[in-house]
């Protein structure tokens, strides 16, 4: 079978290797399509994520559908959760899986993830996808879970006003939960154009183009000086924090969801202090995929506008990229 493995920064090569064989609880999945993530840009062009990194060629890709192999289910077209848990931890007992310490990540660290024909992976992690919802709709399925999480920590209500700082898949995400939510304000920012142009046809009521320096007064003017209530911070850098963090209201909520690329975070201790706010921290996510299943169907969530750019998976270089050049949205490639 065809893999594409991740040798060094920028060094990704087609590789001719054996079917896998699947464990006793696991299934073997032909792959359909694989999304390219932040996360995935991160070991493509650094060979890290945080502390993790690159100690053997890797196969990337945790974004993924499939159609089961074989057995009793062949046929059936599934989402696949890339989160491996033990079910044994205090954490994982406790009913907080994403928090396991012995966790394993498709396309992280030692474990392999999706950039293959085939792949062999725990069966409980296997979500069967309704007819109406395409390949790549499936794929969706994982950052839409990530959003869900996100917004669950930040315990929207009815009538807040929402801030969204990074209007990437996930920020996308998170803005068309929000509304969904009952936020009555939804205030997005955004170094890209097309990236605001894309959440103001989602729902935003205001989209504010980031870098200028402006962001916060722009952001306090909209809310008649209050701030927002709950701020997502969904763009990694530093600087959308700190614009986050001063953006929030006093008593407010602040929740990260970016992956800085020098693995920390960090901004003005006294703002937030007098501010009195709560942070919080996004773990990937738990228990959001039957949620996410049915909000797509149902059409309360828009996944498929998302996806703007498709490659074949012998173009895997070329898919990443472009994706490292922000040109659209979400990029896919399909196998």
């Amino acid at each position: 079978m065809k893999v594409v493995r991740l040798h060094a920064p920028n060094d990704l090569r087609l590789h001719d290797e054996p079917v896998p064989v699947p464990g006793p609880s696991e299934t073997l999945l032909h792959v359909r399509a694989v999304g390219i993530c932040g996360t995935d840009l991160r070991w493509f062009g650094e060979d890290r994520v945080g502390d993790a990194r690159l100690n053997k060629p890797l196969i990337l890709g945790h974004e993924f559908s499939g159609v089961i192999a074989d057995g009793p289910r062949q046929g059936e077209r599934v989402a696949v959760d890339p989160a491996i848990p033990c079910h044994v931890c205090e954490d994982c007992r406790q009913g907080n899986p994403n928090l396991c310490l012995n966790l394993r990540f498709a396309g992280h660290g030692t474990q392999d993830g999706a950039l293959c024909e085939v792949i062999a992976w725990p069966t409980d992690c296997l979500h069967p996808i309704p007819a109406s919802l395409s390949d790549t709709d499936g794929v969706m399925l994982e950052p839409l879970g990530v959003a869900l999480h996100a917004v669950d920590l930040g315990r929207l209500q009815v009538g807040m006003t929402a801030g969204v700082f990074g209007c990437g898949p996930i920020g996308l995400l998170i803005l068309q939960l929000a509304r969904l939510a009952g936020a009555r304000r939804l205030i997005v920012t955004d170094k890209l154009r097309h990236r605001l142009d894309a959440a103001q046809s989602l729902g935003a009521t205001e989209v504010i183009l980031a870098g200028s320096g402006t962001e916060v007064q722009e952001v306090m003017t909209a809310t008649n000086g209050r701030g927002v209530d709950v701020a997502f911070e969904v763009a990694g850098e530093n600087e959308a924090v700190e614009t986050a963090i001063a953006a929030v209201k006093p008593g407010g909520r602040v929740i990260l969801i970016g992956v800085p690329a020098d693995d920390r975070t960090s901004f003005s201790a006294s703002i937030a202090r007098r501010k009195g706010l709560t942070i919080k921290l996004v773990r990937r996510m738990k228990f959001t995929y039957p949620r996410a299943i049915q909000l797509v169907q149902s059409g309360q969530v828009e996944v498929r506008s998302l996806v703007t750019h498709r490659f074949p998976l012998e173009q895997a270089p070329q898919a990443f990229a472009a994706a490292l050049k922000r040109e659209g949205l979400k990029c896919i490639l399909e196998v």
